[in-house]
């Protein structure tokens, strides 16, 4: 029971990220005869593989500085392994497994290598069909390999209110995705932290910085063997 009402409050409500670069131009450069001619623009640096981390709050990083957000923890270990690699932070808070459907085109823009997709909480607290966010979660996955990029699918819990048929379904749907599709899977991405006061922000469902860096290291355990061998196939 006190487990049920932990998810309960975990689920409540569920945060966003992006970035942009401009392109640097050159002036113009004189010749050796004394006119003026444009220097050819420089070419433009190579497109950096792409960890692209879909999701709504608990990706955003909701109630964090930007660099505590796990994308960007998860940042610092690439860095740290060695590997050549970008994480994009595409999380936008409240974000259901059909928006994520819907923007997916657009966030796997680049050289991805990997997709992790975090969706699912908000279809749980709105008690939406679960087969319809199984569907969605297909689609993603499908669109995703269909790219020949590597997918890793976080699961979630629903909260209890909807019954304990709709809990157990909609665990269940996340399972049977990941198994129908051979995608690497975390069962719950928030193991260990979810109802714990002490790992948790005031809200009792966003992790703090500990608790995000212990999602972190939940995620960064799946995915360094998969960009690992993502980049080495390139």
């Amino acid at each position: 029971m006190r487990r049920r009402g932990l998810l309960l409050v975990m689920i409540g409500a569920l945060g966003v990220g992006a970035c942009q670069r401009d392109p640097a131009t050159r002036e113009a450069a004189a010749t050796a005869s004394g006119t003026a001619a444009a220097a050819p623009a420089p070419a433009a640096p190579a497109a950096r593989p792409r960890v692209v981390a879909l999701g709504d709050s608990l990706t955003a990083g909701l109630g964090l500085a930007p660099d505590v957000a796990w994308p960007a923890l998860v940042q610092q270990k690439i860095a740290a392994a060695g590997l050549d690699a970008e994480v994009v932070n595409a999380g936008v808070s409240g974000d259901t497994t059909a928006g994520g459907l819907r923007r997916l085109d657009w966030a796997l823009d680049g050289d991805v290598k990997v997709l992790v997709i975090e969706l699912g909480a908000n279809d749980g607290l709105r008690g939406l069909p679960v087969d319809q966010m199984r569907d969605n979660l297909s689609q993603m996955i499908r669109m995703a390999k269909g790219r020949g990029i590597t997918v890793l699918l976080l699961g979630m819990e629903a909260p209890p209110n909807f019954g304990p048929q709709y809990t157990r379904e909609f665990r269940d749907a996340f399972v049977t995705v990941a198994t129908e599709h051979d995608v690497a899977f975390i069962p719950f991405m928030l193991a260990g932290v979810a109802g714990d006061t002490a790992l948790n922000q005031a809200d009792g469902i966003h992790p703090n910085e500990e608790g995000t860096r212990r999602v972190a290291d939940l995620i960064w355990h799946s995915l360094k063997p998969l960009l690992t061998r993502a980049l080495a196939t390139t």
